[in-house]
C-alpha cells in the first residue's frame, strides 16, 4: 500500500520529499493502528461474550432514588444524628450518673471534632455538587477518577481508581503471580511460575453452596415451597458475595487480552464496602429480561453514608464464611432480602466468627483493616496460606507476631519462659483458637440432597458438622505454602522424617462415630486403583516432600473439610478428577443431583473448557497442577463419555487455615502433653522416644511439685446437631 505525500503546507514547507514521505507513513500507521485498536476493542468483547455465553447490558436498579433538596437535608440530619449519637454514647458509657451522661452526650454531639470523627464529609460534598441521585461508580468517579495509593513501603503511586478496583481479587476473583506464599501443583511446580500466568483464584473451600462454580451459579432464582407457607422465590448464587454486578463473573478478566466494557465498570458495587448504611435487604436476585443478576443498594441513604470500610462492611460477606448463617451476630443473615429472599445456609466454612463474643481482638475494638492492611483497593491476606491462589498482597505479613512479637507471654514468671519457648515450633493460633462455631461443617455429600421442609428446597446432605476441635481440626506443620487443593505444606524440623500427611492423616477421617458413605473404612484413598495409588506415592515422594522442606515450619490448626461430588474420570489423577458443577435451580427445586449436573455442564462456558482454545490457553496447565498429565477434551455429556461421570469424595481432606475466633486464655499444657492429647505427635513426625517424652514432660511434674498453678483448660463448646429452628428467618416484605 502506498501512503500519499504530505501536502505542501507552511508547517512542513521546508521538508524534503523523503522526510514528508516518512512522516506521512508514520502518521498513516498511527491512524491505521488506532482504527484497528478501536475495531478490536469494539469487536473482541462481543465475540468473547458470544463464545462464552456471557451477557452484558446497561444495568438498572429498582431502589435508585432521586431526592429533593428538602428530602436531602432531612436525610442528612437523620444520618448525622444517628451516627454521632452512636459515637458519643460509646464515649459517655462509663459515666454512671444518668443526668451527667445525658449532658456529656449533648456537649460531645455539638463538637466539630465529633462530626468529623463520625465521618460524613460526603454529605457536604454532595450538597455542594448538587448530587441528589446515586448513579453508581460514575458518581464516585466524578471526584475519584484517580487516586493516590500509599504503598506499605512508604512510596506513593497515582492510579486510575476503576482500574485499581477491577485489578483486585475482590473483583477479578484471581490475582497475578507475586512474591509471597506460594501455591504448588502436585506436579511440584509453583502456580504461575512458568512465565505465563493463568487465571486461578479460589480453589478449595467449604462452601455451603453445592458444587460452587461461578459460571453456572452466579445468580439463581429458586422456587421454594416451605411447609405451611405460600410458595416463594428465593435468591442463591456466588454473586451475593462479590462486588461485580453482571450476569456472571467477569469472564473477560481471565482472557490473555482484556478489553473492559463501560457496563462492567458501572456494575461494580462500591457501596457494599464503603457505606455504613448499606441495606443487605437490597441484595437479592433480579431477572431484567436479559438474565439474572444481583440487585444492589443504590439508594441515596447508602451513598450519603460512605466512608472507609469498617468491620460491618467486611462481615457482610465474610461472616457468612467464618461463622455461618446460624451465627447470632451475622447481620447479613438477618437481612436476607425484601424480594426473592436469599437462601440461608446451615454450614460454616470455617466456624471461626469475628465478633466481640468470639474473638479477643474484636472485643478489644480492633477492626479488620488494622491487620489486613491495604494498598488502594488491594487488601493483604497474609504471607502464609493454603486455600487461596489469588492474593493481592501476598508478600505483606498478617500475623500475630507482627504485634505481639515472638515472646508474647509476660505473665507468670514461673512459666513464661517455657511458653515463649513454644513459639519457635507452635503457632499462636494452635493454643489460642480453642473452639469453633457449632455449625462448622466437616463432611458434605452433595450427591445426596435432602428435603428441608422449613426452607422448602433440597439441601446438600451434611454428613457431619461439629465445633469440637478434636474432630474438626487437624494440627499440621506449615511453612507458609499450600498445595493446589488446599493442603498445608511443611515438615517436622526435628522429627524422624516420617511426616507424610498426603499419604497418611489427610487421607482418612478418624472418627468411629461417623461413617463416610461409599468409602471403605473412611479411607479416601480406597477410591484409587492400585496403579493410581502407586502413582500418588511417586508424585508425593518426588514432587511434594521436597516442597515440605522449604523454609521454617510451625504447627498450625487447620479446619478439615471433604465433600462428595460428580467428577469427570476422563480427567483424573492420583489426587482427584475434574469436578463437575451443579445448576442451582435444578438442584434446590428437584433434588436430582444428576440432572442438576447435566444442566450445568451444558453451560456454554463449561462446553468451551472442553474445546481446543481453552485446552491450550489454560486447561493443560491447570490440570497439571491438579496432578493430571494432560487435559482430555472428551465432553462428559456425549453418550460415549457419560460412563466416565462418577461420584467421589476428594482423595484427601482439604485443610482450611483458621486465624480468627482467638481466645485470650490458651490451651493448657496437659491438653497436648498427655497420651491421646490434642496433638498427635506421631502423626506430626516425631519418633517413638521423642513422642513418649512429649507425652510425659518432666517439666510438668516439676511445676506441680513446686506448687505452680498451671492455667485452667480453655472452654470448648459441646457438639450438637443444628436443627431447622436454629435459624430464625427474618420477615420479608
Amino acid at each position: 500500500m502506498k501512503w500519499p505525500d504530505l501536502p505542501a503546507v507552511p508547517l512542513w514547507r521546508g521538508w524534503g520529499p523523503r522526510t514528508r514521505k516518512v512522516v506521512g507513513t508514520v502518521l498513516g500507521l498511527v491512524v491505521a493502528g488506532g482504527v484497528l485498536y478501536e475495531a478490536v476493542a469494539f469487536g473482541f468483547p462481543r465475540a468473547l461474550r458470544w463464545y462464552t455465553g456471557d451477557r452484558i447490558s446497561h444495568y438498572t436498579y429498582p431502589n435508585r432514588d432521586h431526592l429533593t433538596d428538602a428530602q436531602f437535608e432531612g436525610l442528612a440530619t437523620e444520618l448525622e444524628q444517628k451516627y454521632t449519637g452512636l459515637l458519643v454514647e460509646g464515649k459517655a458509657a462509663e459515666e454512671a450518673n444518668l443526668l451527667m451522661r445525658a449532658e456529656q452526650v449533648r456537649l460531645l454531639s455539638e463538637l466539630p471534632s465529633t462530626r468529623r470523627e463520625a465521618n460524613f464529609q460526603h454529605i457536604a460534598y454532595f450538597r455542594k455538587a448538587g448530587i441528589r441521585t446515586y448513579e453508581g461508580p460514575s458518581t464516585c468517579l466524578t471526584c475519584h477518577e484517580d487516586m493516590v495509593v500509599h504503598k506499605l513501603d512508604g512510596s506513593t503511586e497515582t492510579v486510575h481508581t476503576a482500574d485499581d478496583i477491577m485489578n483486585s481479587v475482590h473483583y477479578r476473583l484471581f490475582g497475578s503471580k507475586q512474591d509471597g506464599f506460594s501455591t504448588y501443583g502436585y506436579n511440584g511446580q509453583a502456580v504461575n511460575s512458568s512465565g505465563r500466568s493463568i487465571p486461578v483464584g479460589k480453589i478449595d473451600r467449604a462452601c455451603g453452596i453445592p458444587g460452587s462454580f461461578t459460571w453456572t451459579g452466579w445468580a439463581a432464582l429458586v422456587k421454594a415451597k416451605p411447609e405451611g407457607k405460600p410458595e416463594e422465590i428465593r435468591s442463591e448464587g456466588c454473586g451475593q458475595c462479590h462486588i461485580g454486578g453482571g450476569y456472571g463473573p467477569p469472564s473477560e478478566e481471565m482472557m490473555p487480552v482484556v478489553f473492559r466494557e463501560k457496563e462492567a465498570e458501572e456494575g461494580i458495587d462500591c457501596l457494599i464496602c464503603h457505606s455504613r448504611d448499606y441495606d443487605m435487604n437490597q441484595r437479592f436476585v433480579i431477572d431484567d429480561g436479559v438474565g439474572t443478576r444481583w440487585n444492589q443498594d443504590r439508594s441515596m441513604r447508602a451513598a450519603m453514608s460512605v466512608g472507609p470500610p469498617g468491620d460491618e462492611a467486611c462481615l457482610r460477606c465474610h461472616q457468612h464464611n467464618m461463622g455461618g448463617d446460624t451465627y447470632p451476630t451475622n447481620d447479613a443473615a438477618q437481612h436476607i432480602g425484601y424480594d426473592h429472599a436469599r437462601l440461608l445456609h446451615r454450614a460454616a466454612k470455617r466456624g471461626t466468627p469475628y465478633s466481640p463474643e468470639a474473638d479477643v481482638h474484636a472485643a478489644a475494638g480492633m477492626t479488620c483493616l488494622d491487620c489486613h492492611v491495604t494498598e488502594g483497593h488491594k487488601i493483604a491476606r497474609g504471607a502464609k496460606g493454603v486455600d487461596l491462589v489469588g492474593n493481592d498482597l501476598p508478600g505483606v505479613e498478617v500475623s500475630c507476631e507482627k504485634c505481639h512479637t515472638a515472646t508474647p507471654h509476660v505473665a507468670n514468671p514461673e512459666v513464661r519462659a517455657i511458653l515463649n519457648g513454644h513459639t519457635a515450633r507452635i503457632a499462636c493460633e494452635t493454643c489460642h483458637i480453642t473452639r469453633l462455631w457449632q455449625d462448622n461443617v466437616v463432611l458434605t455429600d452433595w450427591l445426596d440432597p435432602q428435603w428441608n421442609a422449613e426452607e422448602g428446597v433440597y439441601l446438600p446432605r451434611v454428613v457431619y458438622q461439629t465445633g469440637d476441635m478434636s474432630e474438626a481440626v487437624e494440627y499440621m506443620w506449615l511453612n507458609g505454602n499450600g498445595t493446589f487443593l488446599a493442603n498445608a505444606l511443611g515438615s517436622n524440623p526435628t522429627g524422624s522424617g516420617d511426616y507424610d500427611p498426603l499419604m497418611n492423616q489427610l487421607t482418612h477421617y478418624v472418627n468411629s462415630l461417623v461413617a463416610v458413605p461409599g468409602v471403605e473404612n473412611n479411607d479416601f484413598l480406597s477410591q484409587l486403583t492400585p496403579e493410581m495409588l502407586a502413582r500418588r506415592r511417586e508424585m508425593v515422594e518426588n514432587n511434594i516432600l521436597p516442597l515440605q522442606q522449604l523454609g521454617t515450619s510451625k504447627i498450625y490448626p487447620f479446619k478439615l473439610f471433604n465433600a462428595r461430588m460428580f467428577e469427570d474420570m476422563n480427567n483424573q489423577g492420583p489426587f482427584g478428577a475434574m469436578i463437575l458443577p451443579f445448576d442451582y435451580t435444578t438442584y434446590y427445586e428437584t433434588g436430582n443431583a444428576r440432572a442438576s449436573m447435566e444442566k450445568a455442564v451444558s453451560n456454554p462456558m463449561v462446553r468451551r473448557m472442553y474445546q481446543a482454545p481453552f485446552k491450550y490457553y489454560m486447561m493443560d496447565q491447570f490440570m497439571a497442577y491438579f496432578g493430571v498429565d494432560t487435559w482430555t477434551t472428551k465432553y462428559p455429556l456425549e453418550p460415549e463419555n457419560q460412563a466416565a461421570i462418577e461420584g467421589h469424595w476428594m482423595r484427601q481432606m482439604g485443610t482450611l487455615m483458621i486465624n480468627h475466633a482467638v481466645t485470650r486464655q490458651g490451651r493448657t499444657c496437659q491438653e497436648c502433653h498427655t497420651q491421646n492429647g490434642l496433638l498427635d505427635f506421631r502423626a506430626l513426625g516425631y519418633g517413638e522416644q521423642r513422642t513418649r517424652d512429649l507425652e510425659h514432660l518432666p517439666e510438668l511434674q516439676m511445676l506441680k511439685k513446686a506448687g505452680v498453678a498451671l492455667p485452667a483448660p480453655a472452654v470448648t463448646p459441646h457438639t450438637r446437631e443444628i436443627k431447622a429452628g436454629d435459624i430464625q428467618r427474618p420477615p420479608t416484605h
